[in-house]
């Protein structure tokens, strides 16, 4: 490129390479295609925040699948022999498979895979169904063909509709329910739906035992009777008078008088009709289960109330990849049109879940949150840089953040929390480059008094290398975090993905954007010397400062091992705080302030459905007197509809009578002083008491803000026998009953409890000719609910069975039973007492396995101040210790069970005595810690090889990143004084707070190196570094703690936030401290290389030329050739692994080592002994309009004073480095 003339006072170039950045801008920075290319990005962004789907947490694609099982007669231990154990070997064998769990009970199996996170549902299908159809042959006989039902994230009810009413029962409702989801369905988008409960209507054939025999007529008489009747058939056709005709015979059953009327058969030349054996009605089934409604003390004024109403709830979910916000609306607008036509006025609609409302409210809250973020850091470049600069950042950053949105929408992924938290946190980071360029070209206009475009394009060029590496430090450090394993991965991948893609776009813009629009929007000349008068009174305080602090580190070593030794005890002792002080707890993810909670009940197996009921309903009227409880919901032998941590628990297979859940609905988040959490602790105290007569235990689940579990804590016993793991989760079980913060205990193991067995006689049944299969389908018949058909009724969507039974109330009562008569083969009739006897037995224990291991499970809920699960089960492992006066728990192996307690994965072959397992969200939390600590080490890697790449040393990368360590000084601190957990999203802040240091480091490193080659003293060099380099760097620390000031306030993410703006602060504050003591030490290696371009506005000291015989040799590599030191310098790195690991605690040392080491100079004791410039060099350096000549002489006379009074380093003149540069670099390594 050739200079454009300038006058007197301007330096000349020669032709320098543009490379990336500069050619960028001169390409865009009088194009039209620019407003065009800009416009671009808003109508893109515009387009991806219209079409990109919106929901409150990011899609996890997790594919489990059920394989169901039966076989008919068989004892639990013959399912899991030949059902269980060889399906989960047959299903465990499918890759993509990571967890393989099976549940064995009289006659049942049930095989759960659950693939590995990221698997897609229907190709897991696809392979599941290959094995399956591929092993028929070893399915044993007797066995029924394998039942799949495939589960996954998209099953889960987006909304849910509760219809209730005071007048109309629960059969009537459901009809109503049954039309209005046949209508719902007609909303495009919407997917599985289902209804929850009410009864059905049947036509029941109620058998009476004594008119049987009175009659001389069978069960199975009665059956058949009723089921030849109900048919009818196309049985051809016919051509009379030359025309076709079908020929349809018989007819269906219609209704109860239909049934009554039938002949069963003809006794004694009497006929026996059904009504002479039977009472036939038609009418709703007898209550097996049961849903209530109950309002709670936030209901509008004149509406009406609910105490239990029966009711049935409506659930729908929508397709996968749709915007869940608009399936939502959609479909409650379809019930606002319902309401009247179908949906009586006498039946009310309460809309008891709206993920997409939801969804709405937090989206629309962090896109506020994001405008607030984007307009605090426009006012912060607005004071420090005037209305211009902050003009460009406010077009700037939007456009970057719109198309960083819609490029989530090419990636798939959705509006949500945690993409918008990654937005809103990046802005702080975003912002920097904008401000580079833009401060950058200010300062070149400035030094050669014209705005012209030629030199506008040189100071992208200058700054460009440099903002590319800081760019790629920060990409470097947030792409490690996207590698993380389990559920947690995926749900936390919006932020490293998302905020690398507007790294790399806020990058192309400051290129682009930025010079055409500071290009566009030029401030005059005279402000710009009004705004370097500020900047140089605003330096001079910062040189005064530095100085002050500096010098008498280097100079006094007492003061200066102080400091180090001050440093090194408040790092440990904030390390305190985490262990043993705790007052600073570590937890996967808090709870977050959701509108919901729910109640899990289980009494006691066996436990009669009214029974359960009744408490259920004390335990609503409890519930329902909390002031922030709007409705509640009851599910008495039924489940619920699950949400997303139902159905990984599985909660939806709740089905028995002793079984029942508890929907509890509150107020709105704004409207409420106490958080969900806080609520659902007082239900816990408040419902406990009910439960001490009655056996029953108890769950307060609340929705987690993460990936869910089974549960919070889990112990997983093994062991060689099931007694001795039966018997060792027992005790556990009690040892968690004593833990302090734990609560909720129970486990997976059934109570004893009793079941009828009739026993058959042989030699009674043979000798009157009948087999135990004719009593076994005589009972069968009995005992309620066998099915004979349906009755046609075109008018109903549901259809109507036809069940044959013996009364509740007979059938109860075991003498009657025994009366049932029951046929031979030649007609006669045998009462069933003289058959057989019924007794009392107890009911198979379930079987349980996890990965072809037998297991017990032993669960808990986290509560109390420490609700992490790591302290519950420090607490359990406390007491197997002092478990026996101090000599520890003993299994009944013999196996002292506190040796045998895993935090991590078991061993293999562990079953063979017994040990036990932590699982639940311990589980995900090491995971989680561990593949972050593993990106976190891969950053470090990755920004250490980056700046080695950029600076050729091994001993300058040490020194920037020595302050990354010593964030924690800030954080945990940070962390204590919120009162905020330690969680995953603190870690993710920790992380990306590394590369935002190493950002900064860079500024000071760069600038001081390029001093020192200029002519500048080592000391005189740091300390202009930090007179110059202090404002940006508080530019980019404010708008970093701008952008998470406005996350503070979400329970989730406040932990990155603190971790930002604590560890932030007092990293920055510790980086214009440490890196310059760290420069001094290392004053070889930063002036015996070949300065990089300059960043940040970088420019000689003080805002000076260079000289120009120099420039040549400080002119920044291509970004070519940045690439290809890349891989020169990998090699070697590795040369270094064990060095870099370290760096930053042995760089920290070293330099404050070398420093203490420098001999105490006489005139350093005496501030006076130091040259200041006068008054109107000071001017001419910060509004750099002077000769490049006289400001050439000028550092050099300034430096060969230093070298006189301190000897801190050695500086070679201009013309040595140059030839020391051509000879070759010479690298001295102080790690």
């Amino acid at each position: 490129m050739n200079d454009s003339p300038h006058n007197a006072a301007a330096p000349q170039h020669p032709q320098h390479n543009l490379g990336m950045a500069g050619a960028m801008a001169k390409a865009f920075i009088t194009s039209p295609l620019s407003l065009l290319l800009l416009l671009a990005f808003f109508a893109v962004g515009v387009l991806g925040m219209w079409v990109t789907p919106r929901q409150e947490d990011p899609q996890i694609s997790v594919p489990m699948v059920d394989v169901f099982v039966r076989y008919p007669g068989a004892s639990a231990q013959e399912v899991e022999n030949l059902i269980s154990r060889p399906l989960e070997s047959i299903l465990s064998e499918m890759t993509g498979v990571d967890h393989v769990y099976s549940y064995s009970a009289r006659e049942q199996s049930m095989v759960t895979v659950q693939f590995i996170v990221g698997e897609e549902l229907e190709s897991s299908l696809v392979k599941l169904y290959d094995k399956l159809a591929s092993n028929k042959d070893r399915i044993p006989l007797g066995v029924q063909e394998p039942l799949v039902k495939p589960k996954g994230a998209d099953d889960v009810p987006l909304v849910t509709l509760t219809l209730w009413s005071n007048q109309v029962d629960d059969a009537n409702l459901r009809l109503v329910a049954l039309d209005v989801l046949q209508s719902l369905r007609e909303v495009e988008n919407t997917s599985q739906s289902f209804i929850v409960d009410g009864r059905h209507e049947e036509l029941k054939v109620e058998i009476l035992p004594e008119r049987l025999a009175t009659f001389g007529v069978s069960l199975e008489q009665v059956a058949n009777a009723i089921r030849m009747a109900n048919s009818e058939r196309n049985t051809g056709s016919v051509e009379p008078d030359e025309r076709v005709f079908k020929v349809y015979s018989g007819a269906f059953l219609s209704s109860a008088e239909d049934v009554k009327r039938l002949m069963v058969a003809v006794i004694d030349d009497r006929p026996v009709y059904v009504r002479d054996v039977a009472t036939v009605t038609e009418e709703p089934s007898d209550a097996g289960r049961s849903v209530g409604y109950y309002t709670g003390n936030e209901v509008v004024e004149g509406a009406e109330k609910a105490d239990n109403a029966p009711a049935v709830t409506i659930a729908i979910a929508k397709k996968h990849g749709t915007n869940g916000v608009d399936v939502a609306e959609a479909v409650l607008a379809k019930l606002e049109a319902l309401k009247g036509r179908i949906i009586p006025d006498n039946v009310n609609v309460e809309v008891t879940r709206n993920y997409g409302e939801t969804a709405k409210a937090k989206v629309n809250e962090l896109i506020f949150k994001l405008f607030v973020a984007t307009g605090i850091v426009t006012v912060l470049v607005w004071f420090f840089l005037g209305f211009r600069a902050a003009g460009v950042v406010l077009i700037v950053i939007p456009a970057v953040i719109t198309t960083t949105v819609f490029a989530a929408w090419l990636m798939g992924m959705t509006i949500d929390r945690v993409s918008l938290f990654a937005l809103i946190f990046s802005i702080g980071i975003l912002v920097d480059d904008a401000i580079v360029v833009v401060e950058n070209i200010y300062r070149r206009w400035l030094l050669i008094e014209d705005t012209d475009v030629e030199t506008a394009i040189d100071a992208v060029r200058e700054v460009g290398n440099p903002t590319i590496l800081a760019t790629g430090t920060v990409i470097a450090a947030l792409l490690p975090m996207g590698f993380v394993s389990g559920m947690m991965g995926p749900y936390m991948l919006p932020i490293p993905v998302l905020g690398s893609v507007a790294m790399v776009i806020s990058l192309f813009a400051a290129f682009a954007f930025t010079p055409w629009l500071t290009n566009r929007f030029k401030p005059s000349l005279k402000s710009l010397h009004e705004a370097a008068e500020k900047e140089h009174k605003q330096a001079a305080r910062m040189e005064k400062l530095f100085r002050g602090m500096i010098v008498p580190l280097v100079s006094d070593k007492r003061k200066g091992y102080a400091f180090l030794f001050a440093i090194i005890v408040v790092f440990f002792a904030f390390m305190l705080l985490f262990y043993p002080l705790q007052s600073v707890r570590v937890k996967m993810l808090p709870l977050d302030n959701k509108p919901e909670f729910n109640v899990v009940l289980n009494m006691p197996e066996g436990t009669a459905l009214p029974v359960t009921a009744n408490l259920v309903h004390s335990m609503a009227a409890t519930l329902k007197g909390i002031p922030e409880v709007t409705a509640l919901q009851t599910y008495t032998g039924t489940a619920s509809p699950f949400n997303f941590n139902g159905l990984v628990r599985h909660y939806y297979l709740r089905q028995q009578s002793w079984q029942a859940d508890i929907q509890v609905q509150l107020t709105d988040k704004h409207d409420r002083k106490r958080t969900s959490h806080e609520i659902a602790v007082e239900a816990r105290a408040l419902l406990q008491p009910l439960l001490k007569a009655t056996g029953g235990k108890l769950q307060v689940v609340e929705m987690p803000p993460g990936p869910p579990v089974l549960q919070s804590v889990v112990a997983e016993v093994y062991g060689p026998d099931a007694n001795t793991r039966r018997q060792v989760a027992a005790d556990l079980t009690k040892l968690f009953d004593q833990a302090e913060n734990l609560d909720d205990v129970d486990n997976l193991m059934e109570e004893d409890h009793e079941i009828l067995r009739f026993i058959v006689d042989s030699d009674k049944a043979q000798r009157n000719g009948i087999t135990a299969e004719t009593v076994n389908r005589t009972l069968e018949m009995a005992m309620g609910g066998f099915i004979l058909g349906d009755i046609k009724k075109n008018a109903l969507i549901d259809p109507t069975r036809i069940v044959m039974q013996v009364p509740l109330s007979a059938r109860s009562q075991i003498y009657r039973l025994s009366q049932l008569p029951v046929t031979n083969q030649i007609g006669q009739f045998v009462p069933l007492h003289e058959l057989g006897t019924f007794v009392f037995d107890k009911q198979d224990k379930p079987i349980y396995r996890k990965d072809l291991r037998a297991v017990e499970y032993v669960t808990a809920e986290t509560v109390g101040r420490l609700a992490a699960p790591v302290y519950g089960q420090g607490q359990v492992e406390t007491l197997l210790a002092d478990f026996n006066n101090g000599e520890g728990y003993r299994s009944p192996d013999g196996t002292l069970l506190m040796n045998e307690a895993y935090w991590l994965k078991s061993p293999q072959g562990v079953e063979s005595k017994s040990a036990f397992e932590w699982g639940g969200e311990w589980t995900v939390t090491w995971e989680t810690f561990r593949d972050m600590g593993i990106a976190f080490a891969a950053a470090l890697v990755l920004i250490y090889m980056l700046i080695v790449a950029q600076f050729g040393n091994f001993t300058l990368p040490a020194i920037i990143m020595a302050p990354i360590p010593l964030t924690l000084i800030g954080i945990v601190p940070g962390h204590w004084l919120m009162d905020a957990e330690f969680t995953a999203t603190s870690m993710i802040g920790f992380i990306a707070l590394a590369g935002i240091i190493v950002r900064n480091s860079i500024l000071l490193v760069d600038f001081a190196r390029e001093a020192v080659l200029s002519g500048e003293s080592v000391l005189e060099a740091v300390i202009r570094s930090c007179e110059a380099r202090t404002r940006p760097i508080i530019i980019t620390a404010l708008a970093l703690f701008g952008g998470s000031m406005v996350i503070l306030s979400d329970p989730i993410f406040q932990g990155m936030a603190v971790s930002l703006i604590f560890g932030g602060a007092v990293a920055t504050l510790l980086t214009l401290l440490i890196i310059p003591l760290g420069c001094i030490s290392a004053g070889d290696s930063l002036g015996g290389l070949p300065p990089t371009n300059r960043g940040n506005g970088g420019g000689s000291p003080g805002g000076r030329a260079a000289p120009s015989g120099t420039h040549q040799a400080t002119s920044g590599k291509s970004a070519g050739s940045v690439a290809k030191d890349v891989v020169v310098y990998t090699g070697m790195y590795l040369l270094s692994l064990l060095s870099s690991l370290l760096m930053g605690i042995v760089g920290l040392v070293t330099a404050l080592r070398k420093s203490l080491q420098q001999p105490k100079a006489k005139e350093i004791a005496k501030p006076q002994a130091v040259r200041q410039p006068p008054k109107q060099e000071i001017t001419v350096e910060k509004l750099p309009v002077a000769e490049p000549e006289k400001v050439t002489n000028g550092a050099e006379i300034s430096t060969t004073e230093q070298q006189d009074e301190l000897p801190v380093g050695s500086v070679e003149p201009p013309e040595r480095k140059k030839s020391s540069a051509r000879r070759g670099i010479k690298l001295k390594t102080d790690i």
